[in-house]
């Protein structure tokens, strides 16, 4: 079967706008978690948002989670850290800043329970709010 009038295999075809890849790295020491800790926070009903701005001129995004044994049993951590990681995945490459660090702390209950919506809007205003300037 051939293609349609001026379809050919030759011609080249656009492709599909995309938003440019983010690269988020997940923090892993300790002392990474202490420093976003003791830096800018926003609570939110669902969540607790840390952020810190490092000083090092490395442009990655790096993000933290944490959900304690508060949150629940071993199933509720981990739905918990699942539905933290799908939000950062769908809002934080566009939200986010270049050079910052982040840590999301679930909230017992919240968390789990919360509409997927509700998060969305939540770590959006969360972020807009740790990002404005200080008087």
């Amino acid at each position: 079967m051939m293609p349609p009038e001026g379809q050919g295999k030759d011609e080249a075809v656009p492709a599909p706008a995309r938003a440019p890849a983010v690269l988020l790295l997940v923090l892993a020491k300790r002392a990474d978690f202490l420093r976003a800790a003791s830096a800018r926070r926003h609570g939110t009903p669902g969540f607790l948002l840390q952020a810190r701005t490092r000083q090092d001129g490395d442009p990655q995004i790096r993000i933290g989670y944490t959900a304690s044994k508060k949150i629940g049993n071993a199933v509720l951590r981990n739905r918990a850290k699942r539905r933290l990681r799908a939000l950062v995945r769908d809002i934080l490459p566009g939200l986010g800043r270049p050079g910052c660090d982040y840590v999301l702390v679930a909230r017992p209950a919240a968390t789990v329970t919360r509409g997927f919506a509700d998060l969305r809007a939540d770590l959006a205003s969360a972020l807009h709010a740790v990002h404005k300037d200080r008087p």
